[in-house]
């Protein structure tokens, strides 16, 4: 075919909606948005604290869902390093050699 190849276009971002949100960000997005409008609806903007107050509902959400390279989302960063850190990280050696090592090379 003259050197041409055909790549397939990434599958994933197919079954996303705008091709980079899954519905549970948008509802944990949609979910900010709304406590931010009901907290700016009801609180006193005397200074810029109430303000900022009032819009971080919204500001924390949108950071959390906000697309990152070779990644999904800043909230798929932050479970994967808990799920990581939480996790064991002392693994047994159980190999194709683990009868052949001694007891002195064990920890």
């Amino acid at each position: 075919m003259y050197d041409q190849y055909l790549i397939p276009a990434n599958t994933k971002r197919g079954r996303l909606i705008l091709g980079w949100f899954r519905p549970f960000d948008l509802a944990l997005f949609g979910t900010g948005i709304l406590i931010s409008l009901i907290m700016l609806a009801f609180l006193q903007f005397d200074d810029i604290v109430s303000v900022i107050v009032g819009l971080a509902p919204a500001l924390i959400t949108g950071f959390l869902v906000m697309p990152v390279p070779n990644y999904h989302n800043m909230l798929n960063i932050i479970m994967e390093a808990y799920e990581f850190l939480t996790n064991r990280q002392r693994y047994e050696w159980k190999g194709w050699c683990y009868k052949s090592v001694s007891k002195k090379t064990k920890r």
